[in-house]
């Protein structure tokens, strides 16, 4: 394995080139789709037309307006207190795990419900299979270790007919597994992503949440409270993001047959050392790092496989030839952060 690659200036640079979010809020155009937004809509400082982000509500309504907007989702909600995430850096996930599968698939985004996904820690908002499936016609297996979090979940992707029968959600009865006990048999997944708790404890996480209100400016208001929302299990993990990826590492070489790229969200630049030293250690035969950025947030994915090129060119020959229908070539890609091979 190559030693791994330094940050560099590309992951402070935009959102990918495919992502629909890359200018500005068009509101007038949102609210047209969802007219229920305009309570929340107002002038800010500079006299442009906003919502006030440190409102979980405001960014739950937006939400809703840009699924429906942009994704076609009609039916969509959480209950009060669930984690309703920034849906542009979601977008941004889906696009670099497309690139790549395009990488060996000869620049073709490989599309359609032959490729399968799974969400670790989808989360009640299901997020990432409305924006895969609907992005790429990808199919998902959604889990989490919160039965009210799949019971949600599995209503979104129920009672909006563009997603039926394409999102599955599987609880995870044993909440320090990550893979076990969702993975079944034989069955076969083309990438795993997850978006994992960060934060070691509850004491962590609400200190992080006072930083943010005093950085929005809303210390002692009612909006106090974390902005996007989150539950504990949302939130932080015992041990923190590196022990919860630790844990993912090992578990992805009992899977290392069933599944082609495994994938990880790093928050945090010091948890990279210790996953790269990991991945070396069970002998990961290819580990990526892809750079993220959204505003002034700068985040990575972590991807590797088990799978060597000629087992790669196998998986794809089997599952989704550059010749499938319907696939999208990589187009703009090159303009993104590069997809670094971390290096020995």
């Amino acid at each position: 394995m190559n030693q791994p690659p330094k940050d560099t200036a590309a992951e402070k640079e935009g959102l990918h080139p495919r992502n629909r979010h890359r200018g500005r809020y068009d509101f007038p155009a949102l609210l047209r789709t969802a007219p229920e937004l305009a309570k929340f809509v107002a002038p800010n400082e500079h006299g442009d037309d906003s919502i006030d982000f440190a409102s979980p509500e405001a960014v739950k309504a937006l939400n809703k307006a840009l699924l429906k907007h942009f994704y076609g989702i009609q039916n969509w909600d959480i209950p009060a207190g669930y984690l309703a995430p920034p849906i542009p850096g979601r977008a941004d996930y889906i696009h670099y795990l497309a690139d790549l599968l395009a990488e060996m698939n000869d620049g073709v985004v490989p599309t359609g419900k032959r490729v399968r996904v799974l969400d670790v820690g989808t989360g009640a908002n299901c997020i990432y299979p409305i924006i895969g499936h609907r992005e790429y016609g990808w199919r998902f297996v959604g889990s989490d270790v919160d039965p009210v979090a799949v019971r949600v979940a599995k209503q979104i992707a129920a009672s909006n007919p563009g997603l039926a029968g394409t999102v599955e959600c599987r609880l995870q009865a044993t909440s320090t597994d990550i893979f076990s006990g969702i993975v079944r048999g034989s069955e076969l997944f083309d990438l795993t992503m997850c978006n994992p708790p960060f934060h070691a404890s509850e004491a962590e996480a609400e200190a992080a949440t006072r930083r943010k209100s005093q950085n929005l400016g809303t210390t002692g208001s009612s909006a106090a409270g974390p902005n996007f929302g989150g539950q504990s299990h949302e939130l932080w993990y015992e041990g923190g993001e590196a022990t919860f990826t630790w844990r993912m590492a090992n578990e992805s070489l009992m899977q290392r047959h069933n599944c082609l790229w495994f994938s990880t969200l790093i928050s945090k630049k010091e948890t990279l050392p210790g996953l790269y030293k990991t991945l070396q250690k069970l002998g990961a035969v290819d580990v990526r790092t892809i750079g993220m950025s959204q505003g002034q947030k700068v985040s990575r994915i972590v991807a590797w496989t088990f799978q060597d090129a000629e087992q790669q060119q196998q998986w794809r020959q089997r599952r989704w030839a550059a010749s499938q229908p319907g696939g999208h070539p990589a187009k703009g890609a090159a303009a993104a952060p590069a997809i670094e091979p971390a290096a020995e």
